[in-house]
Formats: structure tokens, sequence, C-alpha cells
């Protein structure tokens, strides 16, 4: 039996985060299975849950639970990393709970409490941020989140302070301040639409396709030299080159966000030119993932998290670079933005960088912190089941979004007789059935995921005492 040297003790705070996280990340696929039946059957689970409110709460629901996983990657890696405990424990759990509870009320507000009733006792017009996709928090539970942030900071950071500081750790630690600093952004809600649009993007587009990517970039670094025993060395050399690509494109790449908003014309060349540039870093990552793979050393038991980590680097690339890609030149753009292109890319980009990234990591610690070097045979198996159920038809919820993008596009916007939006959504519906059919496949491959965990079978190593 192969056995696992000592982990610190603090790192077990994470499979709270990462039990949050899973949970969470079930009831966002649920509110989306809702979703894609409210496209088809305009008055499902009508009035109880609109499709505004239903919209909110899938999105926030995704933003929140990636967050949970990131900070649980956190506090499992940083430790190791660091070869110390992590600084405050009690404070990890503190605001875990704070955490949860202010996310558990924001969606009970947002179902419960109609959304300008809920702006008027959380006192937003004192201090005004409520309203925008992705933003819609109160703004109390705005600040409350940049306190749980701040805390979480301070102690990943008096952590690495204290202890090993190693290449992964500095790129984590700079991707999460990063995350910190432009979420501010969230409080500046100015009155002109155009300020406002051009620094609401400060938050979107530069968590996404900027500091995010830092964080995904360690996450999968650090489990990949685990799992392969490849030297830090070569890792670490990879990872610099990385991040330094998705820093130039992303920062810049802002900018075609801006082509029709309202900014000056620049923008449409700058957003062009550095946009094209953002494929080549998921390229790298998944260059950097397989020859990793292929150089490993061991033969590590857990295949399931190896399975991941690639699948991580491919569907990254395909999401975020290649369906990125598709529509972010300006002369493209013209037509295709807001229309279901965007949606396609917005899909598979985020399931591909972020949501599979984070899985990647709970598919590698759980075991660990519940004493064992990798999941039973059995539970692997179906774990890789969920995996390919989920990549699959996430997949084709892509492949069925963009064929009625195309559509929607010629239809509404570049036939020479164009018809009304309604007229369009009728014509592409058959997309939407498609699309959910795979969204509920999906949801059986999450449900298989969290299934696996429990599954008993014939254990593969076990964590010396």
């Amino acid at each position: 039996m192969e056995q696992l040297m000592k982990f610190p003790k603090s790192q077990s705070i994470a499979k709270l985060y990462f039990i949050a996280a899973i949970a969470l990340f079930v009831g966002q696929i649920l509110f989306g299975v809702t979703l894609g039946l409210q496209y088809v059957m305009g008055d499902f689970l009508f009035p109880e849950i609109p499709f505004n409110v239903a919209r909110m709460v899938h999105t926030n629901l995704l933003i929140v639970w990636l967050l949970f996983g990131f900070m649980g990657a956190a506090y499992y890696l940083i430790p190791e990393e660091s070869e110390r405990e992590l600084y405050s424990p009690w404070l990890a759990k503190l605001m875990f709970w704070v955490f949860l509870v202010a996310g558990v009320v924001t969606i009970l507000g947002y179902l419960l409490v109609p959304y300008a009733t809920l702006a008027e006792i959380t006192m937003n017009d004192m201090f005004p941020t409520m309203g925008r996709e992705f933003l819609e928090q109160p703004t109390i539970i705005k600040i409350g989140i940049v306190i749980v942030v701040l805390a979480f900071l301070f102690n990943i950071g008096m952590t690495i302070l204290t202890g090993r500081k190693t290449v992964i750790t500095l790129v984590l630690m700079t991707g999460l301040v990063g995350l910190a600093v432009f979420f501010l952004f969230a409080f500046y809600l100015p009155d002109n639409l155009v300020l406002d649009k051009y620094f609401w993007w400060f938050v979107v587009h530069l968590w996404v396709e900027g500091v995010w990517e830092l964080i995904m970039a360690s996450m999968l670094a650090y489990v990949l030299i685990k799992v392969t025993g490849v030297d830090r060395e070569v890792i670490e050399k990879w990872l610099y080159i990385i991040i330094a690509m998705a820093l130039i494109s992303g920062l810049i790449g802002t900018g075609h966000h801006f082509f029709w908003i309202g900014t000056p014309g620049y923008w449409q060349w700058l957003g062009s030119i550095f946009s094209a540039l953002e494929p080549i870093p998921f390229f790298m990552m998944t260059l950097f993932a397989f020859n990793v793979v292929n150089k490993r050393r061991r033969d590590h038991p857990n295949k399931a998290a190896v399975l991941w980590a690639l699948g991580t680097a491919v569907m990254a690339f395909l999401g975020a670079g290649v369906w990125g890609f598709l529509h972010t030149l300006a002369p493209v753009n013209y037509y295709t933005h807001g229309t279901q292109i965007t949606a396609a890319h917005g899909h598979m980009a985020f399931y591909g960088a972020y949501v599979m990234v984070n899985l990647t990591v709970i598919s590698y610690a759980m075991p660990i912190i519940n004493g064992r070097v990798a999941n039973n045979q059995t539970s692997q198996v179906l774990e890789m089941w969920s995996f390919w159920l989920m990549t699959v038809s996430m997949v084709f919820i892509t492949l069925f979004l963009t064929g009625a993008g195309i559509l929607q596009v010629y239809l509404q916007r570049y036939s020479d007789t164009p018809l009304d939006f309604m007229v369009v959504q009728d014509k592409i519906v058959i997309f939407y059935w498609l699309r959910e059919v795979a969204g509920i496949v999906f949801l059986i491959g999450l449900l298989l995921y969290v299934y696996s965990f429990f599954a008993k079978g014939e254990e593969v190593e076990t964590v010396s005492s």
C-alpha cells in the first residue's frame, strides 16, 4: 500500500467549502433546467418563479458556488504549499458560515420578495448598487462579501507570509487579490449608462477573463504536480508563461465589450486585436496539461482527478478560446452580440474553465481529507461517467445554442428582410428543446458526481496515520 505523507490538519476546513460549493452547484443547475423549460413553455412556474428571478438565481448561484470552490481550494493547497497550518482555522470556519448564510438569504430574497421591494428594504436608495446583471445582490450583502473576502485574504496571506513561498501560492494570491479589488467596482453605479456598462465589465470581464485565469492556472498546476510527480520547476515555467499571456490579452481584451456601448472607436481595434490573442493562454494550458501528464513519474491512483485535470484544459480552450474567438472581432460582433452565440460561449467557457477546475481540486482533495489517497474503484468509475455525461452534454448545449445563434443572426440581423425578435424565437424553438434535453442529461451527470463520493467498493489506498 502506498502511503501519503501527513498533511496539515487545517486543510480539512476545505471540506466545508467543497460541500457547500457542490450543493449550490446542484441548485444552480436545477434553476438552469427550469430556465430552459421557461424558454419553451413561457408560463412554466409562473408567477411563482418568473423568468427574470430564475435567471438571477441561476447566475448568482454560479458565482457564489465558484467562489466557495476557489476559497476551499485555497484553504486546502496553501497550508500544504506553505508547509504550515492555516493561520486562523476558526476565522476560516466563521467566514464560511457568514458567507453561506449571506448567499442563502440573498437567494431567498430573490425568490420570496419582489426585486423592487428587496431594494427598498435593504436601503438601496441610500447607496445604490443593485440592478446590474451578476451584481444584483443588495448593497448590504455586497458589503458582507467584501468583509468575508478581506478576512479570507488576511488568513491565507498570513499563512503564506509565515511559511514557504512557492510560485503556485504567489499566482493564486495574486488572482484572489485581483478578484477582491475588481469586485469593488460593483459599488460604483454612475448615472451615465455608457459609464455604467464600461465599469460593469471591470468586474465581470476582468474576473472571468483576467484574474480568475490566474486562480484556475494555479489550481490546475497544483493538482498536476500532485498526480504526475513532474518537477515543480517545469510546471512553474509553464505557469509563468500562461499567466503572462492571460493578463496581456485579457486586460486590454476587455475592449471587446466596448464595441457598441458608446465608447470611442479605438476600442474596436484594441478589443479585436487583444481579444484575438485570448485563446493563446488556453491553448498553452492544454499543451501544458497533456505534456505534464505524458511526462509523469508516477501513475496516481486517482484516475478521476487526472481526467478532470485534462478535461479542464481542453474544455477551457474550446469554450473560452475557440467559442470566444468566434464572435470577438468587431466586424463579426456587430451581428452576433447579444444573441444565442454569446450564450453558447458563456456556457462552455464557464464550465470548461472554472466549473471543471473546481471539480478537479474537489476530486483530488476530498478523498485525502477523508483519509484515502483516492476514492474506491466503483466510486471513480461513477465519477468518470459523471465527467463524460456532464462534458458531452455541455458540448451539445453549446452546439445547440450556436445553431440557434447562427439562425438568429441571419433571420433577425443579416437577412435582407429581417424578422422580428419573437418571430425568430419561434423559428429556433427546436434548438431550445434540444438544449433542454442536454441540460437534463447534465443534471443527471452532476447527481452521479455527488453520488460517486458515497458509493461503496474496494478501497485503493489509505493515508498514514
